[in-house]
């Protein structure tokens, strides 16, 4: 059976990176329209109700101008952007969040793809503030950087561009404390109180790090490394696109690189920290291209179309 694709912004950085993830394969086919039909309000409506699958790569409006075109009830939606992440009626994309999440997304006509950044926070976080062992209400920092081109289109002008040598080689930004993902970090996770978001850009092009600073004595059950980390393994088991690094790798490690994880659909978590001591670095390592944009999309349309899950992210 072959199934009909239109990805709707094709031609953006995740669109392109949507597109490259599905090349070859013979049980999709694929609409796609010039430069000019894309801008034909009846061609590109035509489109979304064809296929059987849209995927949107637009920004948040466009992409609920999108949404509000498709008339066919059979048409099944992946939406990149920010705009239905809390929807009421919309499935969250992260196969791996909690249980039964899985199989949210394979009956769904409607599924939001995560953030890349929450990936990340969401896979350290949510299943602990499952198991108790961080409260609900616990105030809670993420701290993180990306490759610039988690930025877009933009931002990787900035730093591939003519101007690129005047590009800075790190920078902290969403110093307004108002950043997008903060009400898709803090619903999934169960908190009750927003996240502290600080997010940063290097100068490279992917591959990010998310990590969570834990003050254990905070916590109003006392617990451990151990009991957390053992948390996250247990969380996780059977999973193949996030493992969970073993606390004798992450003892002997004295670096982590952004960049360890490009090309691939995995996150690989760690918990640092002194077994005896009263401090965990709950860290995140992923490739924003990847399980944090275009992965997650596929691995998501496999789960929507009844294909096998990792079809093309192996």
């Amino acid at each position: 059976m072959t199934h009909t694709i239109f990805i709707d912004g094709e031609a953006g950085t995740t669109g392109l990176e949507i597109r490259e993830r599905l090349k070859g394969r013979g049980e999709l086919s694929f609409i796609s329209l010039g430069e000019a039909d894309r801008k034909d309000p009846a061609k590109r409506k035509e489109a979304l109700n064809a296929a059987d699958l849209v995927i949107l790569c637009l920004p948040d409006d466009a992409a609920r101008e999108a949404v509000a075109m498709i008339d066919s009830p059979t048409v099944k939606v992946i939406d990149a952007s920010t705009a239905y992440r809390v929807a009421s009626g919309w499935t969250y994309g992260f196969a791996e969040l909690r249980p039964g999440q899985r199989e949210a997304i394979v009956e769904s006509k409607r599924v939001s793809n995560p953030g890349c950044y929450p990936t990340g926070f969401l896979g350290l976080v949510a299943p602990l503030v499952r198991e108790g062992i961080i409260p609900g209400f616990l105030p809670m920092t993420v701290n993180a950087v990306s490759g610039y081109s988690g930025g877009g289109k933009s931002m990787i002008a900035e730093f591939e561009g003519p101007d690129a040598a005047k590009a800075p080689p790190y920078r902290a930004y969403g110093l307004g404390l108002k950043h997008k993902h903060v009400p898709e970090m803090t619903r999934h996770a169960g908190l009750t109180r927003d996240v502290l978001f600080a997010p940063s850009v290097g100068a490279y092009r992917q591959g990010m790090i998310v990590e969570v600073p834990l003050q254990l004595a905070a916590l109003p059950s006392r617990t451990s490394i151990e009991v957390i980390h053992g948390a996250l393994v247990e969380a996780y088991e059977g999973e193949r696109f996030v493992e969970v690094a073993s606390l004798e790798e992450t003892e002997a490690m004295t670096g982590l690189t952004p960049e360890g994880l490009n090309g691939t659909n995995s996150m690989r978590l760690h918990v640092f920290g002194d077994r005896e001591g009263e401090q965990v670095r709950l860290v995140a390592l992923l490739d924003n291209l990847g399980k944090g944009a275009s992965g997650a999309a596929v691995q998501n349309l496999n789960l929507m179309l009844g294909l096998y899950e990792a079809t093309g992210l192996e």
